[in-house]
């Protein structure tokens, strides 16, 4: 297994291709996969990265996305959440909040991967083992046009990325 590399030089921007990835989802409330590969050239994605299940301003985020679905799907865009919690854990925090009509991923083996290619786990101090709170929308061909990382105690609103995406 090759070691990760030092990404403090290598995070992806906008104008990067964003990084592949392939993660247990909750898709519909079932237990399914997500890559990113399989939905470039289909539609827009809105990377939505959470800090952990079970916070109040994770399930706002994540309820505000799903209040702005609608929204996504009628830019031909996707939503699609992201923590480093387990899929187990993501299934009953679902079921307490939601339903999601969208992919809820968990990068939580190899722990928080995917969060760190793109540059947003917390690897050092307060909350380290957690995302930041940050969305990234990724065109149909697989360029990030937005990349934002908000402060703790901020939930995005979408509208930002969307516009990125037009």
């Amino acid at each position: 297994m090759s070691a990760i590399p030092n990404l403090e030089h290598e995070l992806p921007g906008v104008g990067n291709a964003a990084p592949d990835f392939d993660l247990p989802a909750l898709i519909g409330g079932v237990k399914k996969r997500f890559h990113l590969a399989d939905n470039l050239g289909k539609r827009h994605l809105v990377l939505a990265f959470y800090p952990s299940n079970w916070e109040r301003l994770s399930a706002d985020q994540m309820v505000n996305v799903q209040v702005e679905r609608e929204r996504l799907l009628a830019l031909n865009t996707e939503a699609v959440g992201i923590c480093v919690d387990s899929i187990m854990n993501t299934t009953v925090w679902e079921r307490e909040i939601g339903p999601f009509d969208f992919p809820l991923c968990s990068d939580f083996w190899p722990h928080g991967e995917v969060s760190r290619r793109y540059g947003v786990l917390r690897e050092h101090g307060a909350g380290a083992g957690a995302n930041e709170r940050a969305i990234f929308a990724v065109d149909k061909s697989g360029t990030i046009r937005f990349r934002k990382i908000y402060v703790e105690d901020h939930v995005p609103h979408l509208a930002e990325a969307l516009d990125a995406l037009k």
